[in-house]
């Protein structure tokens, strides 16, 4: 399949799996918000938010059992470096009230000023960390 039309039908199945949760539970998908509720033991509607969680599990095994051929790229990055960036995200998805699902596909398609400026946030600091890891610290491993 041509990578156009497979990017294609992965957005229009993440436009549609978000707007579905959004007409039938009145809940926005945003990963890190569904993540916190999911861990906070006083949340009463864990149970669809631990639904949503497995349900990505089972997507990306399935997607691996489909197409082992995607994953075969392997990250020069050293595990621990991956660990603390993954860290740093989630930390900043708590202090910017949302993540890229959050606000870039869901956000985005309410047409939220709030969300655009987040997404414009996260481009350009994404811009600015791979620029200063790459050229200015010399990649770090």
């Amino acid at each position: 399949m041509h990578s156009f039309i497979a990017a294609t039908l992965g957005g229009v199945m993440l436009g549609l799996a978000a707007g579905w949760l959004l007409v039938v539970n009145g809940k926005i998908a945003g990963i890190s918000g569904i993540t916190a509720g999911a861990l906070d033991v006083n949340v009463g509607d864990r149970g669809w938010r631990l639904a949503f969680l497995g349900g990505l599990v089972l997507a990306g095994l399935l997607a691996i059992g489909a197409a082992p051929w995607a994953f075969d790229g392997q990250s020069s990055r050293s595990t621990g470096l991956t660990l603390g960036a993954g860290l740093l995200v989630g930390l900043g998805t708590r202090l910017g009230s949302g993540c890229t699902s959050g606000h870039g596909i869901c956000g985005l398609a309410r047409f939220s000023v709030r969300s655009l400026a987040a997404v414009l946030t996260f481009m350009a600091t994404g811009f600015l960390t791979v620029f200063v890891t790459n050229h200015v610290l010399g990649g770090l491993r």
